[in-house]
């Protein structure tokens, strides 16, 4: 995953250093001397995250820090205070002020790389939801949601998943600070099993379980739908580096070094809860704003109305961060021959199972959209024209390869689509100007009238060229 990283310390050699690590794996280095340096570099470049020294003259990081968390243009940037500092009240207070992890240099570089792939994600979730909230509210149906620091982290309830006695209670007592209510088990087994069938705002898994792997609970936590947003926070002794990165790259949210410290725990288990709050707050907000005028109300995908407004808001952002945004274009082959020979209410059928295979197929936050009959669209922010055309042939496989149920006395039919695919690459039109929707979206349409007149059941990129043939 590439992503845009500010690295902001005094220290030139410390630069150059981290900003070599970094490059090696393929992020996008911007650098910064100074705190004032620092808040202009992220106003000027939007970087995916910032990796902020905390011993800098003048502005310090702390400071640094409190701004980028107060202006609600760069507020949901995330921040990773990278220091020489070593006591635990230092890491508390960079946590206070809104810093999403507190490492001590030197930095492990196992731990770190996960780390920030970890937040990189996040930051890509969170960034479409408010994109979406954003667009909702442009269009007069939403109040924006406030920021994630202004979300209240008392009264949670949290699971804890451990099975010493000590750390248990050290938890119990710590978290009753904020009249947090407490379900444990040392039980992976158990502990997914709440995690399914209850509320919880925060999971505490321990990766020094005697006899239970907590990684293993942390992969099947985030397989099931009902607690893929339940923030994750591992516990684990400092020699267990490796096993926390491998923890982070399953969806694990953040972790706590044992012996646990109780204002950190606190801090921490604080930041994850007011995140989850705001990310339900974000959902249930927007899901709210959905009505018939944004929605399909078949296969409950977006319509073209909501596309019209999303689609150059995204392409504006994208454009700033020199990333590209794929569409694929497509529609069901022969799909009048459906409604012709069993009726349109198999072709309705047809419709919802299409739409369910694309979304099932994609990530949660590339967008679906009907754009009417048996016409489709698939927008995938940052996404190449390589990506893009692999997800394009995956998706058209999906749909060829398994028959679909219908109700109809045949019982089963086979369906394909045909695919057109187009990537934003800079180009500007007759006036000089950045390509807009409407234009990305005639050049897929192009490949896709392309793919159906080579044969249907394929995919065709916007240059001419068959990806595939049946």
């Amino acid at each position: 995953m590439s992503a845009r990283v500010l690295v902001v310390d005094d220290v030139l050699p410390n630069v150059k250093l981290l900003a070599a690590k970094l490059t090696r794996e393929y992020f996008d280095v911007v650098t910064a001397n100074s705190g004032p340096e620092a808040l202009e570099r992220i106003k000027a470049h939007q970087p995916d995250i910032v990796l902020l020294d905390v011993m800098m003259p003048g502005m310090d990081g702390f400071e640094v820090c409190e701004r980028i968390r107060a202006d609600p243009a760069i507020m949901h940037i995330p921040v990773i205070m990278v220091t020489a500092l070593s006591d635990v009240s230092d890491r508390v207070r960079g946590l206070e002020a809104g810093a999403d992890d507190f490492l001590t240099k030197p930095v492990n570089d196992v731990a770190l790389f996960a780390r920030v792939r970890s937040l990189v994600r996040l930051k890509m979730m969170m960034d479409e939801w408010r994109l979406r909230e954003s667009t909702s509210g442009q269009l007069g149906m939403l109040v924006s949601t406030d920021s994630v620091q202004n979300q209240t982290a008392e009264a949670a309830r949290v699971l804890v998943v451990e099975d010493s006695a000590i750390d248990l209670d050290k938890i119990d007592e710590t978290l009753a600070r904020d009249r947090d209510e407490l379900t444990d088990t040392d039980s992976c087994a158990a502990g997914l099993e709440l995690a399914l069938n209850e509320e919880f705002d925060l999971i505490i898994v321990s990766l020094t379980l005697m006899r239970e792997d907590g990684l293993r609970l942390c992969s099947q936590l985030r397989s099931q739908e009902r607690s893929r947003q339940i923030p994750i926070l591992l516990l684990a002794d400092e020699t267990d580096m490796d096993r926390v990165a491998k923890g982070l790259e399953l969806g694990a949210n953040d972790y706590l070094i044992k012996p646990i410290d109780r204002n950190e725990l606190l801090a921490r288990a604080r930041t994850q809860i007011r995140r989850k709050r705001y990310q339900d707050r974000l959902r249930a907000n927007y899901e709210q704003s959905l009505s018939m005028a944004l929605t399909d109300s078949l296969t409950g995908l977006f319509n073209r109305r909501y596309l019209s407004a999303h689609l150059p808001r995204l392409l504006d952002r994208s454009g700033g961060n020199a990333k590209p945004v794929s569409a694929l274009m497509f529609d069901i082959d022969h799909f009048k021959v459906v409604n012709d020979s069993w009726g349109h209410g198999v072709g309705d059928e047809v419709l919802k199972e299409v739409a369910g295979r694309a979304s099932r197929n994609l990530r949660n936050f590339d967008l679906v959209a009907r754009l009417g009959g048996e016409e489709f669209v698939v927008i995938m922010p940052d996404t190449d024209m390589t990506q893009a055309t692999l997800v394009a042939e995956r998706l058209r496989k999906r749909i060829a390869e398994t028959s679909f149920d219908v109700a109809a006395p045949v019982q089963r039919i086979d369906v394909t689509i045909s695919i057109g695919v187009a990537v934003t690459d800079g180009r500007l039109d007759e006036e000089g100007k950045p390509e807009s929707g409407e234009q990305l979206l005639r050049r897929a349409d192009m490949a896709l009238y392309q793919a159906k007149r080579s044969g249907r059941n394929r995919v065709v990129v916007d240059d001419g060229t068959i990806q595939t043939s049946n």
